[in-house]
């Protein structure tokens, strides 16, 4: 059967956060947090299972944020201070955390929840962090003065909790890098080389998203004003086809992304998204399978891995549900039609 994976992010019970918010406040404190932050990875990680997917996630429970929630072990960084800030190339404001000395890990960031996971499924582990360069285009520069600079000292940090994840019993270790939709020139030029940094020393399988984004309003209207051909992959396509992580995650489904970019992966691991974030209609397997087949155009079967599109952090919990199940099935689907 095909492979299946999601990419990262999964709604936050309303016991546990705000809903429907891709910077949600948590509803509790000390013990109590922990305790819920354990409760809602377990539902998650059964939940993956009910739908059939291979690849399982804690579904970022435990992180308010896809990137502060590794930021907030990092010394360094001033979080009392916050200042508003354009990211995604002034896409959108958010208010940021400065960082104002040496970047240093205060310990291990993401034990708790990478081995809760691992000790409650025997499928495959995924655990998503984020990348060098999107970390520096969501926080402030107060100290190091040269983003290339500052993103090589992220990328050591974020290698030190990679193998320390690799040591839990992770399978897969994917970096989640949107900026290199946005700064494509600046990616292909220094951010992969950042990203293999992160990656430096792995012998579990690695991987890279690199997204349009959530399904939140601003992503959409950047979307909207790309045109009919979104070429953004093109740029760093070739430079990830030349590196040493081993997997590539890209949107495919309801975008303007020509699939044919998808052949300059050639030799990688490419997790097609075939469920689309930004809108809550559930696809039916029929529409998966189809995606499926697509992609199978331009990448090898044994290379392809049905993903969602992106993170499903903002969605409604019965949608989220609803979509993973239908990623499963279409799978199943693809694999009766395609062989």
């Amino acid at each position: 059967m095909f492979r299946t994976a999601i990419a990262g992010s999964l709604p936050k019970p309303a016991w546990l956060a705000e809903t429907h918010k891709l910077w949600p406040q948590w509803k509790t404190q000390g013990e109590d947090l922990l305790r819920a932050k354990a409760d809602a990875t377990l539902l998650w990680v059964k939940l993956q299972e009910d739908a059939g997917l291979e690849v399982i996630g804690d579904g970022e429970q435990a992180r308010q944020h896809f990137v502060h929630g590794f930021l907030e072990q990092v010394e360094g960084i001033d979080f009392d201070n916050k200042v508003k800030m354009g990211i995604r190339n002034n896409r959108y404001d958010a208010m940021v955390p400065q960082v104002v000395a040496p970047l240093r890990l205060k310990g291990r960031v993401h034990a708790f929840e990478a081995q809760l996971t691992r000790a409650h499924t025997h499928k495959k582990v995924k655990f998503t962090l984020p990348g060098p360069m999107t970390i520096v285009d969501t926080v402030a520069d107060r100290f190091y003065g040269d983003k290339i600079r500052m993103a090589m000292a992220f990328a050591e940090l974020l290698n030190q909790e990679a193998l320390a994840l690799q040591a839990d019993g992770v399978d897969i270790i994917q970096f989640d890098e949107p900026a290199f939709n946005v700064y494509m020139e600046e990616a292909a030029d220094w951010g992969v080389q950042a990203l293999e940094h992160a990656a430096r020393g792995l012998t579990c399988t690695t991987a890279v998203h690199i997204c349009y984004g959530y399904g939140i309003q601003a992503n959409i209207d950047w979307k909207n004003s790309l045109g009919h051909e979104w070429r953004q992959y093109e740029k760093v396509f070739p430079a990830l086809a030349q590196s040493s992580i081993d997997q590539v995650s890209l949107e495919c489904f309801h975008s303007h992304v020509p699939p044919d970019l998808m052949k300059l992966l050639e030799g990688k691991d490419v997790m097609v998204g075939v469920i689309d974030v930004a809108s809550d209609v559930i696809e039916t397997p029929e529409q998966v399978a189809d995606t499926i087949g697509l992609a199978l155009q331009f990448v090898p079967r044994k290379h392809l891995i049905a993903c969602t599109n992106c993170g499903l952090a903002p969605m409604d919990r019965a949608v989220a549900e609803a979509k993973l199940r239908a990623l499963a099935e279409g799978a199943r689907l693809a694999d009766q039609r395609y062989g």
